[in-house]
């Protein structure tokens, strides 16, 4: 059972002690590419072999485990943006090939002994809400992340590239708050007899997904944006 009480991550802290305080940091690692083998190793020693920022690595378990960063950790001298990047599209590819899949999965397995109808409502609801998860995550990898490669890249001048952080600031949505009805939906609304396994299972899924995508979106906002915007502004100004 996860515990209520969750440590603030700092370098010298073992990586093993945290994950049985709260198990989620296996998603955390997964999206930075750690093996979860880890022996007695610390967070520094971690990120040393790995070739991980420390910085991006300890803002980012902190916001797992729910502290959030001061805006003065948000800065380009310390985070490095290819790595915050390569985080996002890692959780990107979870959301796309595992959890979405497991969810529709669960889905589909209750027309065995519900109501069609109602299933179908359920399902209809989450198809709609992750097609727009989808063309969030699709704008991200196909138009927003390569500019902000290009951005980084020494010698790219942002007077060459057609696009600008304000217009993927514009596009940003909040992908987190429809789930957040569909769960509302199940927990008042609709009773599934003789499937309270499953239901059980569809919920977690939920729960899972709804607290790491609020954690996805406040990377993107609250240290990406950010950091993004002053390289912006440091090339325009040459």
């Amino acid at each position: 059972m996860y515990q209520t009480h969750k440590t603030y991550i700092k370098p010298h802290i073992k990586m093993s002690d945290l994950i049985n305080e709260n198990p989620t940091l296996l998603l955390l690692m997964e999206y930075f590419e750690i093996d979860y083998t880890i022996n007695n190793k610390t967070i520094d020693q971690i990120c040393i072999e790995n070739k991980v920022n420390l910085s991006v690595f300890l803002i980012f378990s902190n916001l797992y485990n729910g502290f959030q960063p001061d805006k003065e950790e948000i800065n380009t001298t310390n985070l490095d943006v290819s790595t915050i990047i390569k985080f996002l599209k890692n959780s990107h590819y979870f959301y796309k090939n595992e959890k979405f899949p497991e969810i529709s999965q669960y889905i589909k397995k209750l027309y065995d002994n519900q109501n069609p109808e109602e299933i179908k409502r359920i399902e209809n609801f989450f198809n709609n809400y992750f097609e727009e998860v989808l063309e969030h995550l699709n704008y991200e990898d196909e138009i927003a992340f390569p500019y902000f490669y290009q951005l980084i890249s020494k010698e790219t001048k942002t007077n060459k590239i057609k696009f600008s952080v304000n217009e993927y600031r514009e596009h940003h949505t909040d992908i987190e708050t429809k789930l957040s009805d569909l769960k509302t939906l199940l927990l008042k609304h609709i009773s599934l007899r003789n499937d309270f396994r499953l239901k059980r299972k569809i919920l977690n899924s939920l729960f899972e997904l709804e607290s790491d995508l609020s954690i996805h979106s406040m990377i993107e906002e609250k240290i990406l944006l950010p950091l993004v915007d002053e390289i912006e502004k440091r090339k325009m100004n040459g």
